[in-house]
């Protein structure tokens, strides 16, 4: 194909000059290299190139010199081209990718090319020209960019999609007989009106050539054939119209060299080339523009059709999902407005379309109206980070009462505007069985006391006795077991006092007044101290600045402080000394606390677990505890209004961190009751009922009694 390239191009020269009319050549140059981009021997290709452009021009008249210099030129046209288009756009076929033209911009970075290659090939076939003749007009160089750009554009163009199309026939592709089965089958299948249309196009093209180019009688027809070509590029196929661009160029090319049509009736032969060559370039140009733009429109709109299909499918998945919930869920806009309400939230709050309409029957735990800026769904809608809160909720018609653990988070739209996603989960049954087992473990621990006392009594009776009783064998085993005894009744006893102590702290009523942090620290680490030295075990370091004083429940307060500091000094590893430091600042309106020891420290992933009724940090290293301490200190501090927070001490051990409210705004924190102990029945509307503890201490002995209410106080 090459050689004949050359021939063709050679039988075009113009009278009077050494240019030919049309140079395909440097386009089957292009195609030839993209297909074999990928051979391991492609010096055979640059030999044979070489080879056969020179014999090519040699033989039809140009001469050895010109001829290898024209060689030469061809090579470097073919090698820029192919480089330039592996560089910007590699993933076209011939490029290193398999796929074909797409779109007008990689058509138009196609022309780019060819015009960058047909420069560097000037550089030596117009030197080469100047050598042999001494002279090149600008007219030369002109139809030289015409010629092999036209070349390569319109024939490169064909080739690299007709060779992406070959390439990706599923049967065979490297067969012939494939390849016509693949044709056959989508022709078979085209419908018969387009298969006329084809016809149409086909025979129209031919007819209006004939007429523009031979029975134009002297009109200048040419411009309007580009009519056929825009039909063909708006309703047929992107192969057919490649394949129409290549018939009509040639057809223009091969009247024009017989003198036929309005491009022969131009007297300069070089500026009828160039005339030639520009028409060519148009057609090509034009009609793939079309195909290739209406080939992108229809590639996007059917993305877009697939997009806006799994959107559905996602819509109603989510609409499915949201709809199934248990919990509540609500989207607010900026403005009030209740957006999406799930039919959970519609069974929850009724069927509500703004804020307003619920915030009437939301309060919180103590039964004070809640404000509407105080609302999660508000404080979201400004951008605060909101934590989970438990809300009272009344339904209608004010007749029963829930509580609603309501979760806001913070929702942005298109335009900026800040919204809230609210989730409402029913907590109402969680809280009544939470309090009833705090209940029954209150009511448990005084039942307890009694039959503790009479063991730990009679054991230290038989403890008695055995030191009285003669040695033998059989009476070391005794005391032995009644050690035991009495190691198990102590451990038994320090979980009843907490779990009354758990109890009291949240069933007590808080009597707030200022408290002197300071004063009691020091009052208890003097009896940590006092403690140690009688057990002979190392005296604890306490370092104490001067904190500030609380607003808060003096007994709750000690028995916080106590609880931490004990826990400091307990979870130290044997042999190192205890060292604490207790600070304070002041952050609005409420006094910082912070506890840091050199202890064992908190294990990793466990530093919000260790606030939770029974959780131990270290179950099996040998210090002993109920995992209630904690406990009760996060619910000392949540009653005041306050948050408690663990972390690793930078130095080494742990470091506590809870707030309580300064002393400054007594009266704004005056007001702290204990947690609302949920109605087993429906209340009258506006009330809110509290229920007893369940009163077992009637059954107790007198002296148990005693001591529960002992222990209580």
């Amino acid at each position: 194909m090459y050689a004949a390239a050359i021939i063709a191009g050679r039988m075009t020269v113009m009278d009077d000059t050494r240019m030919a009319l049309v140079w395909p050549a440097s386009g089957v140059a292009v195609v030839w290299f993209c297909a074999q981009r990928g051979s391991r021997a492609r010096w055979v290709d640059v030999a044979a190139l070489i080879t056969i452009a020179w014999a090519g021009n040699a033989v039809t008249g140009s001469g050895l010199a010109l001829g290898g210099m024209l060689a030469g030129a061809n090579l470097v046209m073919a090698v820029v081209f192919v480089g330039l288009l592996s560089r910007f756009r590699p993933a076209l076929w011939g490029a290193g990718g398999t796929r074909r033209l797409s779109n007008p911009w990689e058509l138009g970075s196609l022309l780019g090319i060819a015009v960058v290659a047909a420069a560097a090939g000037a550089v030596i076939g117009l030197t080469g020209l100047w050598l042999i003749t001494g002279h090149v007009p600008a007219v030369v160089y002109a139809d030289w960019m015409a010629r092999h750009v036209t070349g390569m554009f319109v024939i490169g163009t064909a080739g690299l999609w007709l060779g992406a199309t070959a390439a990706s026939f599923p049967a065979r592709p490297h067969s012939w007989r494939g390849w016509w089965h693949t044709i056959d089958r989508a022709l078979r299948a085209m419908p018969a009106r387009r298969v006329g249309e084809y016809l149409a196009v086909v025979l129209l093209s031919a007819g209006a050539y004939l007429i523009g180019f031979v029975y134009d009688g002297g009109l200048p027809l040419g411009l309007p054939l580009i009519v056929v070509t825009v039909w063909a590029a708006l309703r047929l196929s992107t192969t057919f119209v490649v394949l129409q661009n290549l018939a009509l160029g040639s057809a223009a090319v091969w009247f024009t060299l017989n003198g036929e049509g309005p491009l022969a009736a131009i007297a300069d032969p070089l500026l009828r080339a160039l005339v030639a060559q520009l028409f060519v370039v148009l057609i090509a140009t034009v009609g793939l523009l079309l195909a290739l733009g209406r080939d992108e429109r229809a590639t996007l709109l059917a993305e877009l059709a697939t997009q806006k299909e799994q959107a559905a499918q996602h819509g109603a998945l989510m609409n499915a999902i949201v709809d199934s919930m248990a919990d509540g869920l609500s989207v607010i806009d900026a403005d009030g407005r209740i957006t999406l309400l799930n039919p959970a939230g519609v069974r929850m709050l009724g069927p509500a379309t703004t804020v307003g309409d619920v915030q009437p029957r939301l309060c919180h735990l103590d039964g004070t109206p809640i404000a509407a800026v105080d609302l999660p769904s508000a404080r979201a809608g400004r951008g605060e980070s909101t934590d989970p809160v438990d809300l009272l909720v009344r339904d209608a018609d004010g007749h029963d009462t829930r509580v609603f653990r309501v979760t806001a988070t913070p929702l942005t739209d298109g335009h900026g505007a800040r919204g809230a996603i609210v989730l409402y989960h029913d907590v109402t049954a969680e809280r009544r069985h939470r309090d009833q087992l705090a209940d029954f473990a209150g009511v448990v621990a005084h039942d307890l006391q009694s039959p503790l006392t009479v063991v730990e009594g009679w054991t230290e009776v038989a403890a008695e006795s055995l030191d009285a009783a003669p040695a033998h064998p059989a009476i070391d085993r005794s005391r032995d077991g009644l050690t035991r005894v009495t190691h198990a009744a102590t451990r038994m006893r320090g979980l009843i006092n907490d779990l009354l102590a758990y109890t009291s702290t949240r069933d007590a009523d808080l009597a707030p007044a200022p408290v002197d942090l300071t004063e009691l620290v020091r009052d208890l680490t003097a009896a940590r101290t006092d403690a140690a030295v009688t057990a002979g075990q190392p005296v604890p370091q306490v370092v104490l600045d001067p904190l500030d004083p609380v607003h808060a429940d003096a007994g709750a307060v000690r028995q916080l402080l106590d609880n931490l500091i004990g826990n400091a000094v307990k979870y130290t590893a044997p042999g190192v000394t205890p060292c604490l430091t207790v600070t304070s600042t002041r952050q609005d309106g409420d006094v910082r606390v912070t506890i840091a020891d050199n202890g064992i420290g908190i294990p990793a992933g466990q530093h919000e677990a260790i606030f939770d009724n029974f959780h131990r940090a270290h179950p099996t290293t040998g210090y002993a505890g109920t995992g209630l301490g904690l406990a009760i200190c996060h619910r000392i501090v949540a009653r005041h209004g306050g948050t408690i927070t663990a972390d690793d001490n930078p130095g080494g051990g742990s470091r506590f961190t809870f707030t309580l409210p300064a002393t400054e705004q007594p009266a704004a924190r005056a007001e702290i009751t204990p947690p609302l102990a949920l109605p087993k029945t429906a209340a009258p509307a506006g009330s809110i009922r509290r229920f007893p503890r369940p009163a077992r201490t009637a059954a107790m002995s007198p002296s148990t009694r005693a001591e529960a209410r002992s222990l209580a106080a």
